[in-house]
């Protein structure tokens, strides 16, 4: 479980989040919804210790994750920023190897084990056959996936990550939300991503928590939290919200701006 306790963030005088509480139950997945500066990327980077809060705390199995030494944290949490376009000229399997570093003492080089948990990084996330191509030449769809892997291959419990769909195309954006659910489903892995596609949360999401302007607005199931009010209040958009056949999950439409009048 991670929990956020009175998150605050504030840059340079200007407050980025305020007062943030929510709690992630493990072996869930779970989504940041909100429009541009709500404050999303904000908490996921405070929870994975990349930015201080202001004030507040992060409870990681309820101990505070400052308190946490490097290396057991990175073996808990693995955390993936949005894509970087510029990457070293580096082979796919060296990439994921560096997801073995957590596990490793100064200078200890990759054993049997290591080299096992990272072919099977390549398997779970369908990389291994571009196991020795340079990540140069891989797709935008591609190069997402050795990401994942390199982070699999930390063997983490929580996998965060930050927007992991942006700039793929539909296609691979659907490769990288099944894969996702396959990593909590078959790996018992706790995930917490930020996304801007609505409709993908609704439909591989068990919790989202939404923010407006740094403050949680709404957290719970799908179901109980994605409403015509909420995209109203929160995305100022009208809209029409329908449920899927299978998973009764909703499904939303957006219709036009909502009117300023």
């Amino acid at each position: 479980m991670i929990r956020g306790e009175h998150l605050a963030v504030a840059y340079r005088g200007h407050t980025v989040m305020n007062d943030v509480s929510v709690e992630f139950e493990a072996g869930l997945v779970h989504s940041i919804l909100g429009p541009n500066g709500c404050g999303k990327s904000t908490l996921l980077k405070v929870l994975s210790r990349q930015l201080p809060s202001s004030s507040g705390a992060v409870l990681v199995e309820g101990k505070d994750a400052n308190s946490w030494g490097t290396k057991p944290f990175a073996r808990h949490l693995a955390m993936l920023s949005q894509a970087q376009e510029r990457m070293t000229d580096i082979s796919v399997y060296d990439l994921v190897s560096y997801g073995r570093f957590p596990h490793k003492g100064w200078m200890q080089k990759l054993d049997d084990h290591d080299r096992a948990v990272v072919e099977q990084a390549l398997q779970l996330t369908g990389t291994s056959a571009m196991s020795g191509r340079s990540v140069l030449e891989l797709s935008g769809g591609e190069r997402q996936r050795v990401r994942i892997a390199m982070a699999v291959a930390q063997q983490p419990k929580a996998l965060l990550l930050d927007e992991p769909t942006t700039y793929l195309d539909i296609c691979h954006q659907l490769e990288i939300m099944e894969l996702v659910r396959e990593l909590n489903r078959d790996q018992r892995m706790t995930v917490i991503m930020v996304l801007h596609d609505l409709n993908h949360a609704s439909l591989y999401s068990d919790r989202v928590t939404v923010m407006k302007q740094g403050t949680v607005y709404g957290h719970g199931t799908p179901e109980e939290v994605i409403s015509e009010q909420m995209l109203r209040d929160v995305f100022q958009v009208e809209s029409s919200i329908e449920r899927d056949r299978t998973t009764n999950r909703p499904l939303i439409r957006t219709m036009k701006l909502q009117s300023s009048g």
